[in-house]
């Protein structure tokens, strides 16, 4: 298909002319301008500045492992559970920075759909650290309708070491819960539908956004011929 030849084309690193910098000191792994600048308006203004003289994007977000996954997304628009499972939160995170929508909404999809007790607090610390009030509120109140399974956890006594102020909202949400449950099942609800929670699983999420996003890209690819 059209992007899997792209995808082909980074592995086999066929007229590369960029190169990304991961954080953990690991080789640059080279890619391709139109390709970044098509995916991400961040990337196109860093290409398009002076800054970028020696052709190397360094991205401080990202270990080797995670930035090859990020590359694998934007050239192929979607990406392996196993992958997407071990890098969501990173992946989300550089989402956001170097704005690409659809890379932002394909994780949070993910983390909405496979919320549980075990990764619920690592949701609620990207969502802080995104500033995504909408995942935050339905993390925290996933965190009161399971406090005992979340809040008895060896994960959530390491928060606190970790991120007290974090912790002291929570504990203000239970209060908030408490007084007022009714309205705030309607507030999470509302989150819900605006950020678009389903039923659906990542499976299908991905086909029914691959062709869209296949026909988008060869456009915005031909723009940059």
């Amino acid at each position: 298909s059209f992007l899997s030849g792209l995808f082909e084309a980074l592995k086999e690193e066929t007229h590369t002319d960029a190169l990304l910098k991961p954080s953990d000191g690991s080789p640059s792994i080279p890619a391709h301008r139109v390709v970044l600048a098509t995916r991400s308006e961040i990337f196109k203004d860093m290409l398009e500045t002076n800054c970028f003289k020696d052709d190397t994007i360094r991205v401080p977000e990202l270990n080797s492992e995670e930035l090859e996954s990020l590359l694998e997304f934007l050239y192929n628009g979607i990406l392996p559970l196993e992958k997407l499972e071990k890098h969501v939160h990173p992946l989300f995170i550089a989402s956001k920075k170097y704005e690409i929508p659809y890379l932002q909404e394909f994780c949070q999809f993910y983390m909405l759909n496979s919320l549980n007790a075990s990764n619920v607090l690592d949701v609620l610390e990207t969502s802080q650290a995104c500033s995504n009030t909408a995942l935050k509120e339905i993390a925290l109140d996933f965190i009161f309708n399971n406090a005992e399974a979340v809040v008895l956890s060896d994960k959530y006594e390491a928060l606190a070491a970790k991120n007290p102020q974090l912790c002291m909202q929570i504990t203000r949400e239970f209060f908030m819960n408490a007084k007022n449950e009714k309205f705030s099942r309607a507030r999470v609800m509302g989150f819900q539908k605006k950020i678009g929670f389903s039923e659906k699983s990542i499976s299908d999420f991905q086909a029914s956004n691959v062709e869209e996003e296949m026909g988008n890209n060869q456009g915005s690819f031909a723009s940059h011929m």
